[in-house]
């Protein structure tokens, strides 16, 4: 109710004018995707909360919105990293919760009806009624593994957050949130947190799934604070979720594409870098990728 009382008294919900400035200076440098065979793990960041994920062998991504503007939602501030048309066959797609900027049903339609759609519960019957054959619903701390390419499985464990769910006015909270830990066959794990809030479950993900070795966490949309800080993580918390977590590695996500709040736009990565030197570990664990960047999870 604060938050609410803060916006309707200053209409503060997006950045100052003098802030927009910034939009320019927002990192974008697509590159071609890193090749990747089956013992590779390498990510690529195409803006929001969208990963192309190679692992396993498998083309897997993470919350895909490639649309130019979803409902409800200012129009994309840069463009997407990657080309649709560049995108390898993707072999399953993750979703962390229904919101439009992380379910964008135009994105999906451009998919194969047969992908492998990994949803939380309650949103199955959305997935099938635009015909998509391959849809698994799980619960928290329920998994679904595919065949690698060369042997083994590719896990996929959906783990909490603290968020929320809404597509319409009768929906609030009738289907799950979550974030997906991806292991190869391997061991080696990426943890995508998708959108949510700081707390204990963090360091529950860690303890369940140790050995973490890259978390793509979100760093944006947390101002106002008193409004977003149950549901959004800040740069500081990210980090802290970070090494609760127990990852070797951290990229930022869920910045620099909408402006859905009142920080400046470059502000997240001032404060995520500044955040992270705190901590004292090394800078090249901190993959703050500009939109299209890709990295190649090193072998350890």
């Amino acid at each position: 109710m604060a938050g609410l009382a803060r916006l309707a008294r200053e209409g503060v919900s997006r950045p100052p004018a003098e802030a927009l400035a910034e939009v320019s200076e927002l990192p974008v440098a697509p590159g071609p995707l890193p090749e990747a065979g089956p013992g590779t793990v390498a990510v690529t960041w195409a803006g929001h909360a969208s990963w192309v994920v190679r692992i396993g062998g498998l083309t897997v991504l993470t919350d895909p919105v490639w649309s130019r503007r979803i409902l409800g939602t200012p129009s994309r501030v840069t463009p997407v990293g990657v080309p649709w048309k560049d995108l390898p066959p993707v072999d399953a797609v993750v979703i962390s919760h229904n919101h439009y900027d992380h379910l964008d049903g135009p994105t999906l339609r451009r998919l194969p009806r047969d992908t492998h759609l990994f949803v939380p519960a309650g949103l199955g019957a959305w997935c099938r009624r635009r015909r998509f054959t391959r849809v698994t619903e799980l619960d928290w701390w329920e998994a679904v593994e595919l065949p690698a390419r060369d042997g083994g499985t590719v896990r996929f464990d959906f783990v909490p957050a603290h968020h929320w769910s809404k597509r319409t006015l009768t929906d609030t909270c009738r289907s799950l949130w979550g974030g997906w830990v991806l292991t190869g066959p391997a061991g080696r794990r990426v943890y995508f947190a998708g959108d949510t809030g700081y707390g204990h479950w963090f360091a529950e993900i860690g303890a369940r799934l140790p050995g973490i070795d890259l978390a793509l966490l979100p760093i944006g949309a947390y101002d106002p604070s008193d409004m977003l800080r149950d549901v959004h993580t800040d740069p500081e918390e990210a980090v802290q979720a970070c090494l609760d977590v127990g990852a070797r590695h951290m990229a930022p996500m869920h910045w620099a594409t909408f402006l859905l709040s009142a920080e400046p736009p470059l502000e997240p990565l001032t404060r995520v870098r500044a955040a992270w030197r705190r901590t004292g570990r090394p800078r090249g664990q901190l993959w703050d990728l500009p939109v299209g960047g890709s990295r190649v999870l090193p072998e350890e």
